[in-house]
């Protein structure tokens, strides 16, 4: 069984992986050694969040560190998370042994319009306005990210209830914005294996995104035909088979 850590992406936290944590196990023998929250979210909410990715990689690596995790990681992480992941691959390559990136978005391979498109504008414009309305703006991100509707209401409910206990700021949700943003790979892939998942009808993120990235690295590239955004929660079964398919064509231990 191979040990994976977990990051999520803007304003999301560990709470939000759903179902996905017992799924992988279960499924693909692929444990969740840890599920790490980015600064300003989850159990990191009352901190202030970094204005760049390389500030959240120094963050991450010593919570990794105080959790007496051993190197070398094996990231799952999907959009801010995956940028974060991709980063302390390049900064620290000897620390991190495999990458999964899910829905991710990254200069210089997109173009703006494709990493934010323009229609979402509105919406997310209309979140920043009433942040503190937390079922309109988590009914929006519902919206915005999940393909499967059959228990919209609960999902919308239970982060509600996250977003209660742990309220991420606007100022934090912005700074994190800001990093994404600004955020910008290395033209060279990273030096462990590496695989790259998207959502064909992804409609917070172009899924070319996640293609232009793969081609670039020339790393192996799958695409969900019918998720969101939040891959996770729309398909885990999903998933957890392709990470295993991924783990035993590559020979990843």
């Amino acid at each position: 069984m191979s040990d994976w850590i977990l990051l999520r992406g803007l304003t999301r936290e560990t709470r939000h992986w759903g179902a996905l944590p017992g799924v992988l196990q279960t499924a693909a023998g692929i444990r969740p050694v840890a599920m790490l929250d980015l600064p300003g979210n989850g159990v990191e909410a009352a901190g202030r969040a970094p204005a760049s990715v390389a500030a959240m990689v120094a963050f991450m690596r010593e919570r990794a560190r105080e959790r007496a995790l051993a190197p070398p990681y094996r990231l799952l992480a999907m959009s801010l998370g995956a940028m974060v992941a991709a980063e302390w691959a390049r900064r620290h390559p000897g620390e991190i042994g495999a990458l999964v990136l899910i829905n991710t978005s990254m200069r210089p391979f997109c173009a703006l319009t494709e990493r934010l498109p323009p229609r979402n504008w509105p919406a997310l414009l209309g979140m920043a306005l009433r942040w503190r309305q937390a079922a309109y703006c988590e009914r929006t991100v519902h919206r915005l990210t999940c393909n499967t509707s059959a228990a919209r209401a609960a999902d919308v409910a239970a982060w509600c209830a996250i977003r209660a206990s742990a309220p991420v700021s606007r100022a934090n949700a912005l700074r994190q914005l800001w990093a994404a943003a600004r955020y910008e790979a290395a033209s060279t892939p990273p030096a462990c294996p590496t695989l790259v998942l998207s959502s064909a009808a992804d409609r917070l993120v172009d899924p070319a995104c996640s293609a232009h990235l793969a081609a670039a690295w020339h790393v192996p590239h799958r695409r969900h035909p019918w998720a969101g955004h939040d891959l996770p929660h729309d398909d885990p079964a999903w998933l957890a088979a392709t990470m295993a398919w991924w783990l035993a064509s590559a020979g990843v231990r």
